[in-house]
């Protein structure tokens, strides 16, 4: 890998800052709320230990971010890279979420945006786990213009495995769209 899943990425309005171990408090805060989980594949998540098991799996991918908004400084969620395929010239982009505050504003559009921006510049193709239920981020993924490839069993880091929905942006779509 010739580049890293870890750099600082920012807009205006937002800044993708690596996630830390101290992170955990303020981040948990985000995701205690069981509204923020109810379409995703895993809803216990809002759990203390359940997220505890999911905080773990993003440091150790070593590609998870906390998303802030500059002006407040607040946290607003999560996101990261994983799995790339030097062979297949792809990585992930997922484990996406943000508090309830932060839903219908267009900011997970800025945030991918931020991301692939970034992320093309390494990779010819994007792709996305979305929980078979999570109605809410389909519908992102397709305003984003990703597109539906396949159907795949997903084992999150210590959780039972689920039906996902595997999307797909290519780096020359991706650059007709913007």
């Amino acid at each position: 890998m010739n580049f890293s899943v870890q750099a600082i990425l920012q807009d205006q309005e937002y800044e993708l800052i690596p996630l830390q171990q101290g992170d955990f408090a303020a981040l948990y805060e985000v995701a205690s709320d069981p509204e923020v989980w109810k379409q995703h594949p895993n809803k216990d998540r809002y759990q203390k230990e359940v997220f505890r098991n999911f905080f773990t799996g993003a440091m150790e991918s070593k590609g998870a971010f906390k998303i802030i908004e500059k002006a407040s400084g607040n946290i607003l969620g999560s996101t990261r890279f994983y799995d790339y395929d030097e062979e297949d010239n792809s990585i992930f982009i997922g484990y996406t979420f943000y508090g309830t505050e932060s839903w219908g504003k267009g900011i997970n559009l800025k945030i991918k945006k931020l991301m692939l921006d970034y992320i093309f510049r390494f990779v010819n193709r994007v792709h996305f786990h979305v929980g078979k239920d999570n109605i809410r981020s389909q519908k992102a993924m397709e305003r984003l213009g990703a597109h539906a490839i396949a159907e795949q069993e997903v084992a999150y880091f210590g959780e039972p495995s689920r039906t996902n929905i595997v999307y797909e942006i290519k780096k020359e779509n991706w650059y007709e769209k913007i």
